[in-house]
């Protein structure tokens, strides 16, 4: 029976499958992105970058850098686990 319900089923589960293939794979790729040390560190020297220029507050630049150090922490976290 579980072929016959495969078979039935499939033009709608399939498309289903596939958004949720393509869901997680979005996701993982933007986590893989968020996490990664060297775009993190490269947005820390940014955002320095803009301080120093004055485009940006003493009180922003320190709100962002807790945001980056904390992704920062984070990918370094997944880099010793393996992730």
């Amino acid at each position: 029976m579980g072929l016959v319900t495969n078979v039935a089923f499939a033009p709608v589960v399939g498309p289903l499958k596939g958004v949720l293939w393509l869901a997680r794979l979005i996701a993982d790729q933007a986590e893989r992105t968020l996490y990664d040390e060297d775009l993190v560190r490269a947005a820390l020297l940014d955002l320095e970058q803009r301080l120093d220029a004055g485009q940006i507050s003493e009180a922003d630049y320190d709100a962002e850098e807790e945001i980056l150090l904390a992704r920062l922490k984070i990918a370094r976290e997944r880099m010793r686990s393996g992730l």
